[in-house]
Formats: C-alpha cells, structure tokens, sequence
C-alpha cells in the first residue's frame, strides 16, 4: 500500500527491473547499428542528394544560416574544439542523467519518459532508414569548414574514435532530440524552473553548435522537435499512469447514476456497555490508520472523455471530518433509543446519496442512540475504490486487535487450461439470453434497508444436510422472501447477478478482482415449498462454480477496459451492468472468525452494504462474522414498500427450509434477535 513518498517510490521500483532497462537500451543501439550497415555507396549518394535538397530549401525559404556560423567558429580555435566537444559529449550526459535520475527519484513517471525517449529514437532511426541524409559538412562545393575533422578533437564525433557512428543520419539531429526530450520531460514533471532553465539553455547551445560545426541543417533540428513530440504523444497514450484508475475500476464510475449511487461498505453493531465509542475515538482511529488506507487521502482527477481519472493525494490537514465522519443521534425525542428501524432508514439515506468527486469517496457515520447499549457504525467507499471483500479487508485497519483475514484457496488452471475453460465461458455466456422476470423499479434514489441474521453453524448445519452451498439457502431466502412480500411482482425465473471472487490471497485492499456470474432462481408460488425452491436453485447454480462461466467473466471485463477506448468502454459498462442483463445481486462474503472492536466498544454484528444497479430493484450481501450469517437487504421501494416486511418474510423462508428436513431443531434465527 502506498503512502510516504518512499513507499510510492518502493512500490514503483518494485515493478521496474534495471535489466530490463538495460535491453531496451541495447535494443535501440542495435537498430540503431543495423541501419548503419545498410551503408553502400547508393544509400551514400542519396544521403549527398538529400543534404543538398535540404540546404537548397533553406536557401529558398532563406533560412540558411548555417553558413554565416561556420565561417564565424571555424577561426577561434578555443571555441571550435569546445564546440566539437559539447557535440560529442552533453547530448549523451544530459540524457543519460535524465534517465539515472528519473529512474532512482521519480520512478512514477519513469515509464512514460522512458517509452517517449524510445519511441523518439525509433521513429528517428526509421528516418535515417528512409531517408539518409548527409551533415553540411560533406558537401565541399557548398563551403562548409569540417570543424571536426580540421580541428582532430579527440573523441569528437567523426573522429576515428567513434567510426562505428552513423554519418548519415543527419535528420533529424539527434542531439537536438535528445536535449530536448531532456527539457520536456523536465517540463512534464513540473521540475525546478531553475533546472529547466539550465536544460533550455543546452538545447539553445547545442542548436547553436550543430550548425555553427556543419553537422546539421536548422531543418534537422525542426525535424527532431517533431519526433520529440510525436515520442511524447505516444508514451502518453501507451503508458498508463500508475495512479491511473484501473478500468474494473472505472467500470463503477461509468454506471454509476443519481438514482444509482455505487457505493459498498458494512454496518456494524457494536456493544457499548463498557465503552463510550466517542466519535473523536473513531476520528483518531481512522486517522491514525490512513497510511494504510490510500484511497482515504486521494481524491479522483478528471483529465477528459477519452482519458480515465487518476488517483492525487490531497492535503491530509484539509480533509473534512466533520463530512467523512459525521455524527447522529438516532435518539428519540422522549430519550428512548430510536431502534433499528431508524437506524435502517439512515442506512438507506446516506447509502443512496451519491459522493461528491472532489473528494476521498469514503465515509464512516458514527450513529448513537440505537438501543439500549447500542450504537452503529456506516462504513462506505465507493465501488471504484474496491469491491465487497476489499472493503471487508480495508475495514480490518480500523478495527482492533489486527485481523488478516484468510480468503479461500483460489485454483488457478495452467495456461492452456485457463484459455480453454475461457473460450468455453465466453460461449457459456453468449447463450445465457436475457431477463425473463421484469422486477418493477423506480425513477428516484430512495431504497429500504434491512438486516437478517443467521447463526452461521446452524447455517452451514442446514447447507450440509441438504447437500447445498449457503449461497444457494440466501438466493432460497431472497426468492421466497420476495414471493411472499411482493406478491404481485411477475412469476418466473429471475436472473441474478452473482459476483464470485478471483482475488489472489496477496491482493491488495484496493481494487475491484471479483467475476460477475449469472443464475435464475424460481420467483413465485412453488409446489414442494422452499425445500423445492432450494433443490431448484442448486441445481441451477452448479454452473457458477465450475469455474469456465468466472474466467470469461473477468477476461471480458478486463478485455473490454484494455481494447475500447474510454467513451467506449463507459458504453459497455452502462449496457452490461444493469436490468437489462440481471434482475438481482446477491453475494456472500467471507469475514473474521473471531470478536474484533472498534475504538474499544466490541462488535456484536457486521451487515454488508451493496449498492443497486441501475434499473436492478434488489441487492442482497451475506457475510459470514464472527459465528452470524449476517444479511444485507438494499432494495427499491417500488418493489418493496417497506423493507422490514421482506426480512420477516426471508426468515419466514429460512424457517421452513429448517423446519422441513429431517432436523426439526427450533430454529435459531430469530432466538433473542429483536428487530435486527
């Protein structure tokens, strides 16, 4: 995670490699040595036309000066030799310590400069291959004085020390691109203007002395401001910014909508019969944790349409606490504690407001007031920042004692297994079709929240004894429960949206590394009950885990954020990723196996908090902590008014699928939970 200068700089070296380095370099200096020897005395001969035709335009648009400054150096033996010298020698220097110190003090921008030097350098030594050309001071009826052959300055360029150089390579001058890439990159990273001044001053010397030494033509020099430009261009369109927001990423800035906030997080429950939880506990908490949350200090940067946001810090003493950490009394006005019903609806408020971008987009709403010896805590980050588990994982930072939470075993097929199973998912995908159940939605942000709770051995009692996933009994539960609280919505089979992780166990907090997957499970009145939707469901869903469906999946998102251009790839995310594909999201997460606090007062339950697709009228997030299943339910008042009556009829749903085996155990889901 990134968060001193020096850990950026650690992470960035972290992905350099200094051989690397080393082979892009031979590879220019190869290219570079194979043009120069297609030397013949054919390509000598056009090299002398070409040097001609260039001194004779000159002379036309009367631009030759060349002349008048060869004639003026060639009698001051002092300043020829230093002229031959600066020639031979501060092009390369300039350029080499450009690339050391860009390398070792701002490995950030490292890439970008390094690929614009390259690209400069090739599309320089394609000229020299098309178009050969000779310096001004081969042409002897033209009455140019050698300087560096009359002067015999060691080490000079045409000097015997460096034959091996290409002495028709005169456009572009390589010596102006080369000092002046130094200059623009210089410029790029907003450097000292007393070192840019410095570097401005070489390239108005060397232009100075690649004429006056009748090594090259003014046009030369024109030449290789174009190839430093264009090389510039390029690297900026091929090299993408570290902090550059990674298109799975950008993926959730594109759907996201006024009515359609993106934003995941978790409610916590915390027991405060022995601590306060003082909202300046929970300020000095988190801010003593940001140089382990990045995205806690950065804010997005819009750079245009056809260019993705990237990642800057801001100023950590102008962040706004009182925002990103507001507090609310949820306490009534006779001081009686306002319940969870109030607490839920707060959850639904600030859940369905979009974050301003000016900012971090992160929140944590400290709520009082909730029950006795109750209160909450609202943690959100926008979808951009990381999906359901990394926000799990980024919550872990404020939260005590440290927990590192142990993800599931991820297979990962060899490479030729992997590209198979992925041509088979992306066929699997094709014939997956569309929605046939139609959910009724609204036009506004407003949404219900709820909760449910399971007790997470009695769950997976229940998982085993039917043969079943947990994943399957929630999608029972969600299916049921809307059967029975929204009668009147359409009968079918509903497509649900169900994301499945590919997050490697070293990942990062940030980022968005999970795979959507889609099933149908039955909506409406079933013969045989819910063990009957619960059979149903399983045997449907056993395609999300034979892992061909996950792998198309991901390669489709990343291949679609690489090959489409931005405008392009915000079309794919607005089309894919809404009602039109799905009509339901249910996930479930894995958490911590143990109790864990937050600014000492301990936490007796954690809710996911999913946001809603765009026309997509439920989201459904189970997590499995600290012995509870525990559920979160956001969904669209227009299909459900009241949230609270679709966590009844869910545990309704569970309590018949416990009921109706073989184990008639009372079921626990309801035993001493109250309204949560």
């Amino acid at each position: 995670m990134t968060l001193g200068k020096s850990d950026t700089r650690a992470a960035h070296w972290a992905r350099l490699s200094p051989w690397r380095e080393l082979l892009i370099g031979l590879a220019i200096f190869a290219l570079y040595s194979l043009v120069e020897a297609l030397h013949s005395p054919a390509r000598e001969s056009a090299a002398d036309r070409h040097s001609r035709d260039i001194f004779e335009l000159e002379r036309w648009l009367h631009i030759d000066i060349e002349p008048a400054l060869n004639r003026w150096l060639a009698p001051h033996d002092l300043l020829r030799t230093l002229a031959n010298y600066e020639y031979a020698t501060t092009y390369l220097l300039s350029a080499a310590l450009a690339l050391v110190w860009l390398y070792l003090r701002r490995p950030d921008r490292y890439r970008e400069m390094r690929n614009s030097f390259v690209v400069m350098n090739v599309l320089a030594i394609a000229t020299f291959w098309l178009y050969p050309m000779a310096p001004p001071r081969f042409l002897a009826e033209a009455g140019f004085v050698d300087t560096v052959a009359d002067g015999r300055t060691w080490g000079s360029w045409g000097s015997p020390l460096v034959t091996h150089a290409n002495q028709l390579a005169a456009m572009p001058s390589l010596h102006i691109a080369w000092a002046l890439w130094v200059s623009v990159a210089l410029a790029q990273i907003k450097h000292t203007r007393t070192v840019q001044g410095i570097s401005l001053v070489h390239v108005a010397v060397t232009l100075f002395v690649i004429m006056a030494t009748a090594n090259h033509y003014l046009l030369d020099a024109v030449g290789a401001v174009v190839v430093v430009l264009v090389g510039a261009l390029v690297a900026k369109l091929i090299t993408r910014d570290p902090d550059e927001v990674p298109a799975p990423d950008a993926f959730f800035l594109y759907v996201e909508s006024p009515v359609a906030a993106q934003h995941v997080g978790g409610l916590i429950i915390l027991d405060t019969s022995k601590s306060d939880y003082a909202h300046e506990d929970v300020v000095t908490t988190i801010r003593d944790q940001l140089d382990n949350l990045p995205r806690f200090h950065q804010r997005l940067e819009f750079r245009g349409r056809w260019r993705r946001p990237r990642w800057v810090e801001v100023n950590r003493d102008e962040i706004d606490w009182d925002w990103h950490v507001p507090l609310y009394d949820l306490t009534r006005p006779d001081g009686t504690p306002g319940g969870f019903r109030a607490l839920h609806e707060l959850v639904a408020e600030i859940a369905g407001e979009p974050f301003p971008r000016d900012r971090p987009m992160w929140r944590f709403v400290v709520a009082h007031g909730v029950e006795s010896n109750r209160a909450a805590g609202l943690f959100l980050v926008h979808h951009v920042i990381a999906d359901g588990v990394g926000t799990v994982t980024q919550s872990l930072n404020i939260l005590s004692p440290r927990y590192t939470p142990r993800l599931p075993p991820q297979r990962v097929p060899s490479g030729l297994r992997r590209a198979a199973a992925t041509t088979v998912g992306i066929a699997q995908l094709a014939t997956d079709g569309f929605p046939k159940v139609k959910l009724p939605t609204g036009n506004a942000s407003a949404r219900g929240f709820t909760t449910v709770d399971i007790p997470l051995v009695e769950a997976r009692k229940l998982a085993r004894r039917e043969h079943v996933k947990l994943s399957d009994i929630l999608m029972t539960m969600v299916a049921g429960g809307l059967s029975i609280a929204a009668p009147e919505a359409p009968h079918g089979l509903l497509r649900v949206s169900v994301p499945l992780m590919v997050r490697p166990p070293d990942a990062a907090a940030e980022g968005n590394l999970t795979a959507a997957v889609m099933t149908e499970v039955p909506l409406g009145p079933m013969d045989g009950g819910e063990l009957a939707r619960l059979a149903e469901i399983h045997q449907r869903s056993r395609s999300l885990y034979s892992g061909s469906r996950t792998l198309a999946s991901n390669f489709a998102m990343r291949a679609a954020g690489t090959v489409l251009p931005v405008p392009g790839h915000a079309w794919f995310a607005r089309t894919v990723y809404g009602g039109g594909v799905f009509q339901a999201i249910v996930s479930n997460m894995p958490g911590p196996d143990k109790t864990l606090s937050m600014a000492g007062a301990p936490l007796t339950h954690a809710y996911p908090i999913l946001p809603l697709a765009p026309r997509v009228p439920i989201a459904v997030g189970a997590l499995g902590w600290d012995g509870w299943l525990s559920v979160g339910v956001a969904v669209d008042p227009a299909l459900v008014e009241d949230a609270e009556t679709l966590a009844a009829a869910m545990r309704i749903v569970y309590d018949e699928l416990w009921a109706s085996g073989s184990d008639r155990l009372a079921p626990a889901a309801l035993r001493g939970r109250g309204a949560v």
